[in-house]
């Protein structure tokens, strides 16, 4: 499979976005591939999984945690995260803090929005984000440096459905950029829509590992 030529297709197509590569399901050879390539960032969706793959592959990898995380499974990942992308409640954010304390690490993350119209999504609404990101809330937690926000569009053909939910995480972001650099959405089937919509950071996994002829 020419993993090379779909991730060029997908940075020509977003060239001002950096690519997370995501890693759900791909075997440890396929991931190898692509860090051969030069790819440095990558996205696990479940902790199990997560720390297998990061046993197991370079050390040099840059991993960002994309899936729900249970506040249990925190402590697992605290000492060698890059990014925890999916910090979706207060209690989260206060065990994040509480572990990094403990592996003496400052753990960047984002702050995950429910856009999104599917239960199954998880996330501050617009408001409790606008009020965790533009108050002194997050001052307190000193383990913790919030780099942005992470947002996923509903699952749909609806183009326009898309775009409006990606637009409202774009407003969210203008009102607090000059604060946090990171606006992170956009998977495989809509990363186009959402790096049109100012996305600058690309959650994309099957449309790099599908095949090519």
């Amino acid at each position: 499979m020419n993993f090379e030529k779909n991730i060029k297709t997908i940075k020509n197509q977003s060239k001002q976005a950096q690519l997370v590569v995501v890693t759900k399901n791909q075997s440890l050879q396929n991931i190898n591939n692509i860090y051969k390539i030069g790819e440095r960032n990558f996205g696990e969706n479940k902790v199990q999984d997560l720390l297998k793959k990061q046993q197991e592959l370079p050390n040099d990898i840059n991993w960002h945690m994309i899936g729900h995380l249970q506040t249990n499974k925190v402590k697992l990942i605290t000492p060698f995260i890059h990014m925890i992308q999916s910090v979706d409640s207060l209690k989260l954010i206060k065990k994040i803090n509480s572990c990094g304390e403990q592996d003496e690490r400052i753990i960047n993350c984002l702050i995950q929005i429910k856009i999104a119209e599917e239960d199954t999504k998880y996330g501050f609404s617009i408001k409790e984000a606008k009020e965790i990101l533009t108050t002194d809330i997050l001052s307190k937690y000193r383990y913790i440096s919030v780099q942005g926000i992470m947002g996923m569009a509903s699952f749909s053909t609806n183009t326009n459905q898309i775009k409006n939910e990606f637009k409202l995480m774009k407003q969210l972001f203008d009102a607090c950029k000059n604060k946090y650099p990171i606006l992170s959405m956009g998977m495989s089937n809509d990363y186009i829509i959402a790096y049109q919509a100012g996305s600058n950071m690309l959650r994309v996994g099957s449309a790099i590992f599908q095949k090519t002829y």
